[in-house]
């Protein structure tokens, strides 16, 4: 059985975390590592998360010195990690129960090296399942609209390149995929595995930071020129709007 390596973030979550952990607990596959790493500078939650994870010996907390971000968090988890896979969720999203069984057995059976699923976004009053009518994304398919989402990938340690993930406070795991699928397709398993929750104050919902984010991603790390990057940044943020309703 191959080892997964499941990489969490964690700043200021304690309200949803212990949630976030139960649904990978409950994983029907159980050949699995689940590497925390803590990216606040105060200590008062990661002392609650060590007492609720007890001594789980599937589960490593990493304490960073000081708060450098969720892209470089995962960055620091996927350094330390062991498994051959790689998958990530946030500490506010949860999975379905068979989320690593069934995305596994679709990168193997289809020998994928990047694969994601769908998702449901829920907020107060609504909800809405993301999906896409493609059997893949491609690098210029991601220029346009970006439908991945973290929780819900699953990838080939040996196609992930030093320092994945930048440094942006939003958008830095769509400028990630865009720097795999240059190389690799995205593979979509049409099942929706992960539940995404709107919380408050969350950066990743915060759409004007998103904006801005995602033009860094096209000028900075595309190395786009300015008009292009507004031209995609409008393209972007269209079908992004679109999704919502």
């Amino acid at each position: 059985m191959q080892l997964i390596s499941i990489i969490m973030p964690y700043y200021r979550k304690i309200n949803s975390v212990n949630r976030t952990i139960k649904s990978v607990i409950k994983q029907t596959y159980k050949k699995f590592e689940l590497i925390i790493v803590y990216d606040d500078e105060t200590a008062e939650d990661y002392h609650k998360i060590k007492k609720f994870i007890a001594n789980n010996k599937k589960i490593r907390i990493i304490k960073n010195r000081k708060n450098i971000g969720a892209g470089q968090s995962r960055n620091i988890g996927i350094k330390n990690s062991n498994g051959s896979i790689v998958t990530f969720i946030d500490s506010d999203d949860t999975w379905h129960p068979q989320k690593l069984k069934k995305q596994l057995n679709f990168l193997n059976k289809n020998n994928h090296n990047f694969i994601f699923c769908g998702y449901k976004k829920i907020f107060k009053k609504k909800s809405i399942e993301v999906n896409i009518d493609s059997e893949y994304l491609s690098y210029k398919d991601l220029l346009k609209s970006c439908e991945i989402g973290l929780s819900t990938v699953m990838i080939k340690k040996k196609i992930i390149d030093n320092n994945l993930f930048t440094n942006l406070k939003t958008q830095e795991d769509f400028a990630a995929w865009l720097k795999i699928t240059k190389k690799h397709n995205a593979f979509f398993l049409n099942e929706v595995l992960v539940n995404w929750y709107d919380t408050e104050n969350s950066l990743s919902s915060n759409f004007f930071q998103k904006l801005f984010d995602a033009y860094k991603v096209f000028y900075l790390n595309q190395k786009f020129s300015l008009v292009k990057s507004f031209y995609y940044l409008m393209i972007l943020s269209a079908n992004s709007i679109k999704r919502k309703f």
